[in-house]
């Protein structure tokens, strides 16, 4: 078997925003994914992650896309549109029209495309039930795109009622947590015929929940429109965790 060079595109979602280490880097689901690889086959894996938290779907592909490529990954894992559903006036069709520019170029390029779908939030988030709505078109927008595509691995974290349990989520009710990533973690380990540890599908470890009432708008909701309002953004400024290989060796 050929070595596996894995390369991750998107947002704060593969960032690994939630999933905070005591040094206060982040951590998150595909460096988990790297490290859970490389111990389920006993072999080292080249790995490399290339998303920013805040980007929109078309300037992951626009930025990251042939940047990935250019390392000459054998597995490229893409996901995006969370950030866009969050706008008023998203267009979802031209959302998943990026999942269409992704799979051709990995077709074009020889690269395995392993393709997920965010969690789901919605629960506990104001106006939730417009964000569910979103997601839900959104994940049948993609579902079209990739129709009969039975080569592409995926990860379909967005139905996961589990996961979209509080005890997932960050204080920001937005991100996960380290709880929520070790379970996409596994999901995607699974869908490469790999054996996750099985105390990731749910674990044990009970994390404190975030301000609620107006100190939860005061502390997140706020500085979010403030964002929108100024066009900025929390990844403003922003390099990739790892724009260039990595080895993650088996533990």
């Amino acid at each position: 078997m050929a070595a596996v060079r894995f390369v991750a595109i998107g947002d704060s979602f593969t960032e690994g925003v939630g999933d905070e280490l005591p040094d206060g880097t982040v951590r998150g689901w595909a460096d988990l994914v790297a490290q859970g690889w490389a111990d389920a086959t006993g072999k080292p894996v080249q790995y490399a992650n290339l998303a920013i938290r805040g980007r929109l779907v078309w300037p992951i592909v626009e930025d990251q896309l042939e940047r990935a490529l250019a390392l000459r990954p054998t597995h490229l894992s893409f996901n995006g549109g969370g950030n866009d559903i969050m706008r008023p006036n998203a267009d979802i069709e031209h959302i998943a029209d990026a999942f269409s520019r992704v799979l051709r170029r990995c077709d074009e390029q020889g690269v395995q495309l392993i393709l997920l779908s965010g969690a789901n939030p919605s629960a506990q988030l104001p106006m939730g039930d417009v964000f569910q709505k979103r997601g839900d078109v959104l994940a049948e927008a993609v579902m079209r795109r990739i129709e009969g595509r039975t080569d592409i691995i995926h990860a379909w974290n967005w139905p996961d009622e589990e996961l979209s349990r509080p005890r997932y989520w960050s204080q920001d009710r937005l991100h996960m947590n380290a709880n929520g990533h070790h379970r996409v973690a596994a999901r995607v380990l699974d869908a490469l015929g790999l054996d996750p540890h099985e105390s990731w599908w749910s674990p044990t470890t009970e994390l404190p929940l975030g301000p609620s009432g107006w100190a939860y708008y005061r502390e997140y909701v706020g500085p979010w429109i403030k964002r929108r309002v100024t066009r900025t953004s929390s990844g403003d400024g922003r390099a990739a965790k790892y724009g260039d290989w990595v080895e993650r060796v088996p533990q």
